[in-house]
């Protein structure tokens, strides 16, 4: 919640609290950190073959399904992690920069119970499924953060 003040202090007047400031929540616009999320996640349906591929050469089909299950576990991840940041910027510039970081690392913990899990209940193959995981992840990072810098994505002008 913001507080801009108007005239002089000296002159008795109160400071107004008549909406956000320039540092405040955002109340109105997209969600730009959700667009991105969701542009990245879509980008999991050219990464994940690539990598079922290469794995399906090297371990067979079972490395191909955890190629496959690795990459949509970090597209859910992005997906995540868009959804937390789009909401957190309309609640308080604070909160933000909190889901940021802490948002990071819960996500990431997130991602190893995911891959325990499956590890324990299925007999998926591990070194395919990690190095999927860690491979799409910095994949689809890069691909989305060269997108961005070279302005492809048009909807994402909120520098308007």
């Amino acid at each position: 919640m913001g507080v801009e003040f108007s005239g002089d202090l000296t002159d008795n007047t109160q400071p107004t609290d008549d909406g956000p400031t320039k540092f405040g929540p955002i109340v109105h616009g997209d969600m730009i950190e959700q667009k991105i999320a969701l542009h990245t996640a879509a980008r999991v349906v050219f990464v994940a073959p690539i990598l079922a591929v290469v794995f399906g050469i090297f371990s067979g089909v079972g490395g191909a399904i955890a190629a496959v299950v690795g990459s949509v576990i970090v597209a859910l991840n992005f997906v995540i992690s868009g959804a937390i940041m789009s909401r957190s910027a309309r609640i308080s510039l604070s909160l933000y920069h909190a889901a940021a970081l802490f948002g990071f690392v819960v996500r990431l913990g997130l991602i190893m119970v995911m891959m325990f899990a499956l590890v324990a209940t299925t007999s998926v193959d591990k070194t395919a499924l990690g190095i999927s995981v860690v491979v799409s992840y910095f994949a689809l990072l890069t691909w989305e953060a060269i997108a961005v810098t070279r302005g492809a994505e048009k909807e994402l002008e909120w520098s308007n």
